[in-house]
């Protein structure tokens, strides 16, 4: 009979599908890589051959140039391709644009691999699949009880409050390039906000792409300096956080200081960051949804890549459910 651990298998350049011969997000360049989605903790160039969705194929593409991998093949949500001896389909994960789940199947066995996931809704991508399985491998990045996550829209009414309340200050928001600035943005528009959104340079090709895939950001310009003297005063500018401290950010009046991570419900972190309103608002599963989805699943095993995976382990044997941490390296999320 054979055993999950017959068909996945942690190895130094990632989880390893011995049947298929093909790496699940390796963190290395391999032969053969089934890729989950675009952030460069799990989309990597150097590849032999790469298969992925449309989407995340477009985001590699873009950010590493069109010969990231010798080979690309796109396989969209619900189609199924036999690789070697395994077959693989891809589910929507909920986590960014193109992001999925690699269902791999082999001699009756499914193991689901999640990589990065959450369940609330997101006007930017498709929304989490609860695929049935044998075998569940999720992330961990908040699987500790106190990241329970706000209501996201919540956070939004936040910031546009805050402009309201301060029409001479700038709202200068942090939020990575691929996600989580489209993200805010969307939620933005669905809020009622009309006005143009302005975002810095880094972001003008992620965000271009998104629309080129159907999702509308409204009116977008760059953070550049349109007149002399303009210095942004009540508007909303996003930009990647290594910008936030740069002299870029000195051309702003009197800006306002957000930062819009999950990580944000650690007061320790946003005043490190000198954040003057945290936003949290997070592309991963918090605790509720971890633990949901697990429940939802109720995998006969459970296997954990990354994150905080001792609490969740903890968790999951009290439920009954076999659980396995694989201490999987090189996962350092670039999303939150």
């Amino acid at each position: 009979m054979v055993k999950p651990a017959d068909i996945l298998s942690p190895q130094p350049a990632g989880l390893y599908c011995a049947p298929g011969d093909f790496f699940i997000d390796p963190v290395r360049p391999v032969p053969r890589a089934v890729i989950t989605h675009g952030h460069s903790d799990h989309a990597r160039a150097g590849h032999g051959a790469v298969l992925a969705t449309p989407e995340t194929l477009a985001i590699m593409a873009e950010r590493y140039g069109a010969d990231f991998a010798r080979e690309q093949h796109a396989v969209r949500y619900g189609e199924t391709t036999t690789i070697g001896d395994a077959t693989v389909r891809l589910a929507p994960a909920g986590h960014v644009l193109g992001s999925a789940q690699a269902v791999v199947e082999h001699a009756g066995v499914r193991i689901v691999v999640s990589g990065d996931y959450k369940r609330r809704p997101d006007p930017t991508c498709a929304p989490f699949e609860v695929v049935p399985c044998d075998v569940f491998v999720t992330e961990a990045t908040f699987a500790l009880p106190v990241f329970r996550h706000p209501d996201d829209r919540g956070e939004i009414q936040r910031l546009l409050k805050s402009v309201a309340l301060f029409p001479e200050r700038t709202h200068l928001v942090g939020a990575y390039a691929l996600g989580k600035a489209q993200r805010v943005i969307a939620l933005l528009r669905e809020a009622g906000y009309e006005k143009t959104i302005y975002i810095h340079g880094a972001m003008e090709k992620l965000c271009a792409l998104y629309e080129a895939h159907g999702v509308n950001l409204g009116p977008l310009a760059p953070a550049t300096v349109k007149t002399r003297g303009e210095k942004f005063a009540g508007e909303i500018v996003i930009a990647p956080p290594s910008a936030m401290a740069d002299t870029w950010s000195r051309r702003f009046a009197d800006p306002v200081d957000c930062f819009a991570s999950g990580w944000m419900s650690i007061r320790q972190r946003a005043k490190a960051r000198g954040v003057e309103l945290p936003l949290v608002i997070s592309d991963h599963a918090d605790w509720d949804e971890l633990t949901e989805t697990i429940r939802e699943i109720r995998p006969g095993e459970l296997w954990i890549t990354h994150g905080r995976d001792d609490a969740l382990a903890r968790w999951a044997a009290l439920e009954g459910i076999k659980a396995r941490p694989l201490a999987l390296v090189g996962y350092e999320d670039e999303n939150d």
